[in-house]
């Protein structure tokens, strides 16, 4: 078999594959490549040592069996049988639900997940979206500490189990899209540095030295997270890649790397006949991100839409520290503009940053589906001090209003796991460092952050304990007692009707009206033939909708349509959905 490895700045680089060392030779088409030959198969342990240092993991190991600290193993893709022919699913008419394996049941892996498969089905979710999995230190962990960009994180189940959980997912309808990272690696079990230039020193981020997307020896990192990407879409046959951070990657060069990344997608989905997306986080409030490349720009296919968050997280709560500041001034006019115009801040002052921020969407050429809508992440949860959810403080109607706006907006709706029965677990930010000093740093650095906004730090979970963890699964018994069933059958009801109802997948956002009375805490909406009325205050409102015709399509509360006077008579924390001639 073939193996190897880039090291461009190696005088000598060898193989050592189950017990046996062999020097590599410089490929002589390829500069900074070296290659060779050794007898191996799918199992085989194997790794390189550059200048007769420590033998390490390959950069591009399929597999850590002993986690990222030891051995890779060669994973024969051709093993998997693979039970389901899937066309793929479009993400535009999408649901989205994040999950997170670790937690998602108490066994926290992939198989374990792929049980509960039916209740997304159920729900009518379409596409699941996984938080990352590529291997990192340690057994539980959010993910996005990962080191082995091509590796499936072992205690999950590794290569096959990944497989046997998309295997599952297609034959119940459902799309898979899974969370990458390529902004940084985590800090433990990282040895790129060791086979090549993969950082850079020219550009820094939040997690020190940057991924060297422009510097010298760039054209082969790039080509390497590249690789990744298309390898999880095309060995594991998923739908589409979220891109974690996008605005950390830093690249000066003309074509940028997420062009270049969205362009060798699209010719994959071209080449397997499946349509193939990527979605970026992105703070930027850019729309060239999800611009076509035709038009100019990335080409990117959606991104997450935080302003959107940020509006009703404000209006639902009353909060307004940090970044909720800018929409906490009059939370139901940043709900407008967000649910007409896309971004709140479009070339507005965000006092959060102390400057202008964002760019206007062309409503003419952009179709709402490209911005995802979404009530909680894991990062809007997870990064409060207490991962409490909403559902610890909000009532159950208000959590009906946000799920009917999040359900109804124009946006490509997502949910976090949990959600759709207003799960009372919290969802807390947990790490399982083998480091002993990092997860010290970890455990500390936590406290000394939340302990500056007031909280005591014995009142802060410690990332490190395993209890932190185990409060953060999911709790199935929830769904089936009160007041979680009524929350539950709201959600399915909702995502039926979104489904069932054109005007609710219509992507234009230029057709969308809005009306609201900030005292009285109402807001509704118009899309198409469609009313959505929420009332967020605890007293009845009167709603003017107009009189023609209506009648209910969902309602949270009975509600009667409005009379000749054209008012919604609405009681107080409850929604409704209607349709008018």
């Amino acid at each position: 078999m073939q193996f190897e490895v880039w090291a461009p700045q190696a005088e000598r680089v060898t193989l050592q594959c189950d017990g046996v060392t062999r020097a590599l030779e410089r490929d002589p088409d390829r500069a900074g490549w070296w290659t060779g030959e050794a007898e191996a198969s799918d199992g085989s342990r194997y790794g390189f040592a550059v200048d007769d240092g420590p033998v390490r993991p390959d950069p591009r190991s399929r597999r850590q069996p002993d986690g990222p600290d030891g051995l890779s193993a060669l994973v024969d893709q051709a093993r998997h049988e693979w039970r389901t022919q899937w066309s793929g699913r479009p993400l535009a008419g999408a649901v989205l639900y994040e999950l997170h394996v670790g937690t998602y049941t108490r066994e926290g892996t992939l198989d374990a997940a792929a049980e509960r498969l039916p209740h997304l089905v159920e729900l009518g979710v379409t596409h699941v979206e996984l938080m990352p999995l590529a291997a990192f230190p340690g057994r539980h962990g959010w993910g996005y500490d990962g080191v082995a960009p091509w590796a499936v994180h072992e205690p999950y189940g590794g290569p096959q189990a990944l497989k046997r959980f998309v295997d599952r997912a297609h034959a119940l309808g459902l799309g898979v899209v899974l969370d990458v990272v390529h902004n940084h690696l985590g800090p433990s079990g990282n040895y790129l540095p060791v086979f090549g230039p993969y950082f850079t020193e020219t550009h820094h981020t939040p997690w020190g030295a940057a991924i060297n997307l422009d510097a010298p020896g760039s054209d082969e990192v790039r080509a390497y997270l590249l690789g990744s990407a298309l390898a999880w879409l095309r060995d594991y046959r998923l739908d589409g890649l979220r891109l974690d951070a996008v605005h950390a990657l830093a690249d000066t060069r003309a074509c940028h790397f997420l062009e270049e990344l969205s362009s060798a997608v699209d010719a994959l989905a071209a080449e397997t006949g499946r349509p193939l997306f990527l979605i970026a986080e992105s703070d930027l409030n850019d729309p060239r991100l999800i611009t076509p490349r035709r038009e100019g720009g990335l080409g990117l296919h959606a991104q997450w839409n935080d302003d959107f968050h940020h509006a009703l997280h404000t209006a639902l709560t009353g909060e307004s520290q940090g970044y909720y500041a800018d929409f906490a001034r009059d939370p139901f006019a940043a709900l407008a503009k967000t649910l007409t115009g896309g971004f709140f801040h479009d070339g507005t002052y965000s006092g959060f940053r102390g400057r202008g921020h964002g760019r206007p969407l062309d409503r003419s050429r952009l179709p709402a589906h490209r911005l995802l809508g979404y009530t909680q992440t894991h990062d809007q949860i997870g990064n409060r001090a207490l991962g409490d959810r909403l559902a610890a403080s909000l009532s159950p109607g208000l959590l009906a209003c946000a799920a009917a706006l999040t359900l109804t907006a124009p946006f490509t709706p997502m949910l976090f796991m949990g959600e759709e029965w207003a799960a009372g677990t919290p969802w807390q930010y947990f790490t399982d460092h083998t480091d002993p000093e990092l997860a010290e740093a970890v455990r500390r650095g936590r406290r000394r952050e939340f302990a500056a906004h007031g909280w005591a730090e014995e009142d802060v979970p410690d990332p490190q304990d395993p209890a932190t963890r185990e409060r953060s699964c999911l709790d199935w018994s929830e769904p089936e007692r009160e007041p979680h069933a009524r929350v539950l059958a709201w959600y399915r009801e909702l995502i039926a009707l979104r489904h069932a109802t054109a005007d609710l997948t219509d992507p234009d956002l230029a057709d969308i009206k809005v009306a609201y009375d900030t005292q009285a805490r109402w807001l509704a909406f118009r899309r198409g033939d469609v009313r959505v009325a929420v009332n967020l205050g605890k007293a009845p409102a009167a709603i003017p909708l107009g009189p023609r015709p209506a009648r209910v399509l969902a309602a949270w509360d009975p509600v009667d349509v409005p009379g000749p006077d054209g008012l919604l008579h609405l009681p107080g924390e409850s929604c409704v959905v209607l349709e008018q001639e």
